[in-house]
This record gives structure tokens, C-alpha cells and sequence, in this order.
């Protein structure tokens, strides 16, 4: 049903009876959460920071604790046995920073207490965590005359915050395996259980023994469990949406999708939220919090920034992550940085994804935090500069500035950084510095790492750029070479202007020795 009136914006809330008595908007999830509660009994979904996992969680709670009067005009509320009550544990790992395990004992404790004294139980005799959370268990199933709920959010934040020290990394991973490993023998005693977070460890590093453990991140049927679609945008939000260019905002958040290309893509909630509430077009959710731990793995792997628009990778490798091994794709699949654009099958039972950037706000945002780590001393007056120079298609002023540009970047960085040796690291300074811009970016192929055919189209025109480095393929002309492949064909219809730009760059000078220019 269309909102036919103004709401409050529920930004930062996570409390699903906070939302629903105090006049905010609210997207109705429970079509998935009936699904959930009726098909299966433990659950793992992961999705990225502030995509609304805490309120599924809180929702879920309040759900099997009978709280009927909150669901009124639901979906669910009329296809759920509201006799039916379940003692419900809550675990999270959200708040706070834990460094060592006797931090993450301390906490783990502390909330075991807190979840005893809400459900009206007492410890009856001294033992270890995994002994307390299973007599929590055991007391509440005898107490309640029902099976528990046990619902656990940012079940892996304590290792992601320490990624990049393996060995807490590895010593809070252990002290979260001592508490989960209860969940396999509390079997008869559980009715339900869902952990969320924003990775995906392996069954055997943090669950071992829990092997019906149904990961539905990419389950079709869950595809929008968690985010907003075009349809709640036009109807739950239509109240709030005069005033704002709607194809915009489709460009700016929306574009995530966990699945095939036949899934609803949906918007970042904390993204469209802010929107809303401030009128302006700005990367809310990529500044929320820095990534610098993902800034710095990419850096030190010295990725390929041309391929990030349009990665190939199994299914099993974005389902990989630990401690000891993180692929890159899975752990910008899993952060939220790179989206499912499309999946094939070749033959059954492998299949084959291509991720991409979600949408313009995390293509321009990830691209101007990896600019400094390129290189590039002051990109945002380098992109200041870029911006003018394409507003007013100035190609001769273009080429002056990018030979600039390479001759900025210090002589000291090319010996000390490790990207430096990746032969690609030229056309990710190129690409990189376009798509940090905002401006419509296409890789057109991103397989070769010396070089990145490119096309740009801003402000009216179009700019098609082969970049090639002279080391590698001395012969021919870089602007001959678009022609050949016959680049400008699929734009003609467009009837904007096209701009043939060839890049010759040298790897032993570093820097532009050739930039062609011809308008069609």
C-alpha cells in the first residue's frame, strides 16, 4: 500500500516496536520472515554494515515472543499462531572494539547475564562460557515449556576487527567458537536460530559440527530480505520523494543483488534514508565508517582497478573467508563493495558469478580512497581540474593534465610500493582517477592488465580511450588501434559527439609519450 502521508525516517533505529509505535515508516519484511520461521531451523544470512540485518533480528525476536499488537496490517499477522511463544536469547557482537579474548570473555559473559535476568532464570553453578550458554538453554526450554529462539547479530565483528593482526584475529575467532560450538548439541532444545554478520566463515573455523547451518545469502527467495526495492521506494517512501530526481537516486544506491540476474536489486536503507532526510545526493554509507582494512588489503595485493568493474569468480570462492585466507572477492562481495551482476551455470553444479560495483556511490567513493594509495598526491584537486577540463571538452588541456598527473607521482613511491611492479598499476591511475569523478566509467576490457580500453560519456559527449603501454606492444598506433576494433560503432546512434583518445605510456619513463586525439 502507497503511504499516503508522511512519516518519521527511521534512520539509525533498530527496534522493531520503536518503528512500529512511533509513527516511522516501515518496509514490510515479514513476507521473508514467515517464509523463515515455517521452512527451516537454523539459518545463516550475510549482507553488508547498515543494511538492516539488526531490525530482521529484533523483528524475528518479537515475533516468536507473541508480541501480536506490533504486526497489526502486516503481512504476517494474520497467518501466525500467536498462542505460540518461545523464550528468545539475543546475542551481539555490534558495539564496542574487543582486542584479546579475555575482552570478548568478559562481553560473551556479560551478555549471557544480562539475557538470564531478562528471561527471569539464575546460574545455577559455576562453569565455562560454553557451559552457560548451554545451561541458558537447557533452563529456558524447561522454564518456558518451549523450545528456544537463539538470534545472534554481528556474529563475526570481533575478527573482522582484527583482520589484520592474524594472531588475535585467530585468538577472538577460538573464543567465538567456544560459544557457537554449543548450538549443535543444544539441538533438542532450539526451535530457531539465525546469525547474521558481513562475512561468511567456514563451517569448520567457527561451527564445527553445525553442518545444517542454511546459508540463504544467496538464496533467490531471500534476494531482498534485507535493503529496499524500487517498489518500496515508489510506494512505502512516495510521500518524501517529490523534489528528488527518482532515475538519480536510482544511480546513487541502488544496484545490490545476492543472486542471478532475475533477482530484485535493492537500495542501501541507510543510504536512501539519509537521502531523504537531507535533500542531497552524498556517499552516506561508504563514509559511515572508513574501510581502511579493505583499502589496505587491495593496496597491498596491488589490485587491478579496471577489473573491479567487472570480476569473474566461483560460487565456492565467495562463499571463502578466514582468518588465514581471504580472497579478494569474497571480501568485497561480503563488505558490500562489489554486487552479483550476473551468474552462469557451464555445467551443473559450478557456478560461475560476475560481480560488479553496485551503483555510482561505491564506484566513485572505493576509486577515490585507492587514489592516494596510487599515487596521486592531491586528487581532489586533481579531479577538480579532470571535471573542468571534460565539461568543457578541452582534449588538449585533457592530455597536458594526465601527463601532469604521472609526472606528480613521486619518484620515492614507484621504489617502495609494491603495486608499482604491477604492470597494470598505470591504467588503474587512469581509471581510477575517472571513476573517482562520478562520471558515467565502462571498462570495456579489463582482462589485460597493461592496458584499459575505456569509454566515457559526460556532459553530451562521448570519449572512447585505448590505452596501451609501448613496452608491450611497440607496434601500431594506440588510436589506430580504436578504430580498428571499431569502438565508436555501438555509439553512433547516441548522436552525441565522439572523441577517439589513444594513450601511448611508458613504462621505463612513466609517463604519456603519445595522446591522439580525433572527433567524429
Amino acid at each position: 500500500m502507497p503511504a499516503t502521508h508522511r512519516r518519521k525516517l527511521p534512520i539509525g533505529i533498530q527496534t522493531f516496536s520503536d518503528i512500529r509505535e512511533g509513527g516511522y515508516y516501515y518496509v514490510d519484511k515479514t513476507p521473508f520472515i514467515e517464509k523463515l520461521a515455517n521452512q527451516n531451523k537454523y539459518y545463516f544470512l550475510s549482507r553488508p554494515r547498515r543494511f538492516g540485518k539488526s531490525l530482521l533480528l529484533d523483528t524475528l525476536g518479537c515475533l516468536f515472543e507473541g508480541r501480536q499488537a506490533l504486526f497489526e496490517g502486516l503481512y504476517i499477522h494474520d497467518k501466525w499462531d500467536w498462542q505460540q511463544r518461545y523464550p528468545v536469547v539475543r546475542l551481539s557482537f555490534g558495539s564496542g572494539v574487543m582486542q584479546t579474548r579475555q575482552e570478548l570473555d568478559v562481553r560473551i559473559r556479560d551478555q549471557l547475564r544480562t539475557e538470564r535476568e531478562r528471561l527471569g532464570l539464575t546460574l545455577t553453578y559455576d562453569t565455562d562460557i560454553a557451559g552457560e550458554f548451554e545451561q541458558l538453554i537447557r533452563q529456558a526450554h524447561s522454564h518456558y515449556g518451549q523450545r528456544v529462539v537463539v538470534l545472534i547479530d554481528e556474529y563475526d565483528k570481533p575478527i573482522l576487527d582484527n583482520i589484520l593482526d592474524g594472531d588475535r584475529a585467530r585468538e577472538l575467532r577460538e573464543g567465538l567458537k567456544n560459544l557457537y560450538s554449543v548450538l549443535k548439541d543444544a539441538d533438542p532444545h532450539l526451535h530457531f536460530v539465525l546469525l547474521t554478520g558481513v562475512s561468511k566463515f567456514s563451517k569448520v573455523s567457527l561451527f564445527s559440527g553445525l553442518n545444517n547451518l542454511n546459508d540463504i545469502t544467496l538464496d533467490t527467495p531471500y534476494a531482498d530480505i534485507c535493503g529496499y526495492t524500487d517498489r518500496d521506494i515508489d510506494t512505502v517512501f512516495a510521500p518524501e520523494l517529490p523534489g528528488l530526481d527518482r532515475d538519480e537516486i536510482r544511480r546513487w544506491y541502488n544496484g545490490y543483488r545476492w543472486g542471478g540476474q532475475d533477482v530484485p536489486s535493492v537500495y542501501n536503507p541507510f543510504d536512501v534514508l539519509l537521502l531523504l532526510q537531507k535533500r542531497i545526493f552524498s556517499p552516506y554509507w561508504f563514509e559511515s565508517a572508513t574501510p581502511t582494512f579493505l583499502v589496505d588489503v587491495l593496496t597491498q595485493r596491488g589490485v587491478f582497478t579496471p577489473a573491479l568493474s567487472q570480476l569473474q569468480t566461483e560460487a565456492e570462492l565467495l562463499g571463502r573467508f578466514d582468518v588465514d585466507h581471504i580472497a579478494t572477492e569474497a571480501l568485497l562481495f561480503q563488505t558490500g563493495y562489489l554486487t552479483v551482476h550476473a551468474t552462469e551455470e557451464p555445467m551443473t553444479g559450478y557456478r560461475l558469478y560476475t560481480l560488479g560495483y553496485p551503483n555510482r556511490e561505491v564506484e566513485t567513493s572505493l576509486n577515490q580512497a585507492l587514489l592516494p594509495l596510487l599515487g596521486l598526491q592531491e586528487p581532489p584537486r586533481e579531479r577538480l581540474t579532470l571535471f573542468r577540463l571534460l565539461q568543457a571538452h578541452d582534449l588538449a588541456g585533457l592530455g597536458i593534465h594526465l601527463k601532469a598527473l604521472y609526472a606528480g607521482l613521486p619518484h620515492d613511491w614507484y621504489r617502495n610500493n609494491p603495486i608499482a611492479q604491477y604492470e597494470g598499476h598505470y591504467a588503474s591511475v587512469f581509471y581510477s582517477h575517472f571513476a573517482a569523478l562520478g562520471v558515467k566509467v565502462t571498462v570495456e576490457d579489463a582482462s589485460h592488465h597493461g592496458k584499459v580500453d575505456m569509454s566515457v560519456d559526460f556532459n553530451g559527449h562521448i570519449y572512447l580511450f585505448e590505452f596501451k603501454v609501448v613496452e608491450q606492444l611497440p607496434e601500431g598506433k594506440a588510436l589506430e588501434q580504436i578504430k580498428a576494433k571499431g569502438y565508436a560503432d555501438k555509439h553512433r546512434a547516441s548522436g552525441k559527439p565522439i572523441h577517439l583518445v589513444g594513450v601511448e605510456f611508458s613504462s621505463v619513463k612513466r609517463q604519456i609519450v603519445a595522446f591522439d586525439v580525433e572527433t567524429l
